[in-house]
């Protein structure tokens, strides 16, 4: 990788790259380019001439990251020297015109302070989450694009005792793990060549993640055949472990999961699949960008287990819109009154759990 040459390729996006208040920089051919600054979309006028300058930068990019696009090669997903992710694809697989996105990699990593202040949780949830993590509870964060997953998903590890063994997969390294957690091993898996020859897949780092002794296992994001190593991992010892993955909601992320699985080993009949999903997860936690641009986590849920043939998922907190105020929306987290089953489990291992942490305000 060559910073030097990265940052001469993209200087027509440098201003935008330098505002910390940018969050993501988008550009759907030359003459739409548009940023997320301070959770809200905005039109900006083009750095580029026509979209052959706009080619140019993406192809002098790919080579000083090591990826040279072109002869075959029409897309790339890579990381910046700063962490950010660079994402673009030409033509012709780009039918309307070269198209990139960087999201760019914050200087300063969020803290629960700062996700109260964001009206993202409450203090309740953190509590509940700490005593969770204490309690090795299995924990899924759910989400689509942009909803805050990662964010998440970095905070509920910093809650990890600094003493343990933690292993990190990633598909793209976007972790910010806590620098107090000392004894830490994290992987990233690798496209391979042209021809798909030295690729690493997410898979290939699960299955060498549970060889390396882990007492916590951490998925960035499961989106394929990984979760079948994840769930049994989960099933076989591997307490205590989270990963995020893409879902609509707290059922679609079990049903996409279920897909997911059923597409790694097929012959599994589908109800070992969510027995062993429902055995595996204890928690999962549910983040949207709403309609405002904030994001919240919406519902924070139990697996209980199985219910007949299908997997039964009780809310443990929920937010409660009330309405909208200059165009930003109203509402505040709430306890459901639902008291989860693992409570006396993890009391009978001295996890402190306060049940006022479960009655509704």
């Amino acid at each position: 990788m060559n910073e030097t040459a990265i940052m001469k390729a993209l200087a027509p996006l440098q201003p935008l790259l330098d505002d910390p208040h940018v969050a993501e920089i988008m550009v759907d051919g030359y003459d739409s380019v548009y940023i997320e600054r301070q959770e809200q979309f905005e039109d900006i006028p083009t750095p580029f001439r026509d979209n052959q300058h706009l080619t140019e930068v993406i192809q002098q990019t790919a080579v000083a990251l090591g990826h040279p696009l072109g002869a075959g090669e029409w897309m790339l997903d890579g990381r910046l020297p700063n962490g950010s992710r660079f994402n673009a694809v030409l033509p012709p697989v780009a039918i309307l015109g070269p198209s990139l996105i960087i999201r760019k990699f914050a200087a300063r990593s969020l803290t629960f302070d700062d996700l109260i202040r964001f009206g993202s949780l409450n203090q309740l949830i953190i509590d509940f989450l700490r005593a969770c993590v204490e309690g090795r509870l299995n924990i899924v964060i759910s989400g689509g694009t942009g909803s805050g997953k990662t964010t998440v998903l970095n905070l509920v590890t910093s809650l990890i005792p600094p003493n343990e063994r933690v292993v990190t997969v990633e598909n793209a390294a976007e972790l910010r793990p806590s620098p107090a957690l000392k004894r830490i091993v994290r992987m990233e898996s690798q496209p391979g060549n042209a021809s798909g020859e030295g690729a690493i897949s997410m898979r290939d780092l699960v299955v060498n993640a549970l060889r390396m002794r882990p007492d916590r296992l951490i998925i960035g994001e499961v989106r394929g055949g990984e979760a079948l190593d994840v769930f049994q991992a989960l099933n076989t010892g591997h307490d205590g472990s989270m990963f995020s993955m893409h879902a609509g909601g707290v059922h679609d992320a079990l049903t996409r999961l279920e897909t997911m699985v059923y597409m790694a080993m097929p012959s599994l009949p589908l109800l070992q699949v969510r027995q062993q999903m429902a055995a595996a997860i204890d928690v999962i936690l549910h983040q949207e960008r709403m309609r405002d641009g904030r994001r919240k986590i919406l519902r924070v849920a139990e697996v209980v287990g199985m219910q007949g043939d299908a997997i039964l998922v009780q809310d443990i907190f929920k937010f409660q819109e009330t309405g909208m105020e200059n165009g930003r929306i109203l509402g505040q987290h709430i306890a459901t009154g639902y008291i989860p089953t693992f409570v006396k489990k993890m009391r009978a291992a001295n996890v402190s759990i306060p049940m006022s942490l479960f009655t509704p305000q």
